[in-house]
């Protein structure tokens, strides 16, 4: 061990890597009370204090521990972005050099924040431009729950954050504790304090976790559906091969009957010639029947290098007329951000893959067949 490693200071203690239990616990072991949590958890999200010294119902000596070996430290603003219609886009950097990308959606009565989970994404859907950069790894819940910090600060208080959204880069159940850690922070009285019907969880389908996150987190649930049936399905969402519409549909059910909202949110975006067609609605109708849920008619957001096309606006109001003919509950989602890239599908961010995905997309490509799964 050479001297400048031997004398290099042990990496501060990051702590917006703690939910309010973590929290107790790391008080705990330094032989202080659990309360202290509470404490910091209000100086830190409520106050926005970062400086310990100002934290002034905190005893000198562990302010000065604090001090010593911990910070509070968010991911760093590298952009940002103004839409016409309001919505704003911060690029985000994380100390690896990765940037992901939040979006904050204004609207009358209430304010969402999209939040990143992952730096790219292992999925491989093929008509999310996210998918196309590869993945590089999870978030951690300090660069989760970092970019709610940052956005209102950046905001203000006369602008409240009122819901958060895990819809941003990435597949927020494959990063399961950092992200469960992000949602209890964002629920905590102590913390951010928004209602459990205010944060939303969105997977592609990641059958197993949906099934834990039950256990463990109250949050409502939003599903990437796409598709009325596995084959098509297989081709659109890659983890459909793997956890398959029937399973899948279990899940749902079984989130549903605990789960805040007593209903899943299906999101399902509307491609030209390749699922608006009448027959897909049916198939929708009938694979929903007995599934507790409301659908997001997703008008296709294009990226360079895509071979979709967004349905027509007909197209997709006769796919909504069908579903609601039905009885099924149905919107079509209103395209915000999308002249600043900031629609659902267009985050990019600033991924180092280190998944090899774009070789194996290439390979398919050139071969005409097969999954990336």
């Amino acid at each position: 061990m050479n001297s400048a490693t031997a004398s290099a200071k042990p990496a501060l203690v990051n702590l917006l890597d703690f939910d309010r239990k973590g929290l107790q616990a790391f008080f705990v072991e330094l032989g202080e009370k659990p309360f202290r949590a509470t404490q910091l958890l209000k100086w830190i999200y409520q106050e926005g204090v970062a400086d310990f010294e100002q934290m002034t119902n905190l005893s000198k000596s562990l302010r000065q521990y604090l001090r010593e070996h911990c910070e509070v430290r968010a991911p760093d603003i590298v952009t940002e972005q103004l839409a016409s219609d309001g919505t704003c886009k911060w690029a985000m950097q994380m100390r690896c050099g990765n940037r992901v990308e939040t979006v904050y959606i204004p609207e009358d009565r209430r304010a969402t924040l999209c939040v990143s989970s992952q730096v790219g994404c292992a999925l491989a859907c093929s008509f999310c431009s996210t998918a196309q950069q590869g993945f590089n790894r999870n978030l951690s819940t300090a660069e989760i729950v970092g970019q709610l910090y940052l956005a209102q600060q950046r905001l203000g208080p006369e602008r409240r954050i009122t819901n958060v959204v895990m819809m941003g880069m990435g597949e927020p159940l494959l990063n399961f504790d950092n992200v469960v850690a992000a949602m209890n922070l964002m629920m905590d009285d102590f913390a951010y304090g928004l209602s459990k019907r205010r944060v939303t969880v969105s997977t592609s389908g990641v059958v197993p976790a949906m099934k834990r996150l039950g256990d463990v987190c109250d949050v409502s649930m939003a599903v990437s559906l796409h598709a009325p049936y596995d084959e098509l399905r297989d081709q659109l969402v890659p983890i459909n091969v793997k956890y398959p519409l029937a399973e899948l549909m279990d899940a749902c059910r079984d989130y549903a009957k605990t789960g805040p909202r007593k209903h899943i949110t299906f999101e399902y975006v509307m491609l030209d010639g390749i699922n608006d067609g009448a027959e897909h609605a049916r198939a929708l109708v009938k694979l929903l029947k007995n599934v507790p849920s409301k659908l997001n008619l997703i008008p296709f957001n294009p990226f360079p290098q895509s071979s979709y096309r967004c349905s027509s606006s007909a197209n997709i109001l006769r796919f909504r007329d069908i579903l609601q003919d039905a009885g099924l509950v149905t919107t079509i989602r209103k395209t915000r951000g999308e002249d600043i890239d900031a629609a659902c599908g267009q985050l990019v961010g600033q991924v180092q893959d280190k998944s090899r995905r774009h070789l194996k997309l290439q390979a398919m490509q050139t071969h005409g067949s097969g999954n990336v799964a």
